[in-house]
């Protein structure tokens, strides 16, 4: 069951290993391309913890929100 502690501790998680990784110096090929990873997946997971606050913002069930792939997710743009 996913709630929004469950996906504010993957966001946790991922932002650990993200310092983890940067905290070695300059990364490696093999480096970036897991933070490239670590970058997509918490673009998701923030966007999933947004949905799940709008619905429960306006009186729909939190729990109907889902992951939406990462070519949804990255294609966002900041305006």
């Amino acid at each position: 069951m996913t709630t929004d502690q469950t996906v504010l501790n993957r966001i946790e998680k991922l932002v650990a290993e993200e310092e983890a990784l940067y905290a070695h110096g300059d990364p490696s090929i093999a480096d970036r391309q897991r933070l490239g990873t670590i970058n997509v997946e918490l673009d998701r997971c923030w966007d999933l913890l947004r949905q799940r606050r709008a619905r429960r913002e306006f009186g729909d069930d939190p729990a109907d929100a889902s992951i939406r792939p990462a070519s949804v997710v990255e294609g966002y743009k900041d305006e």
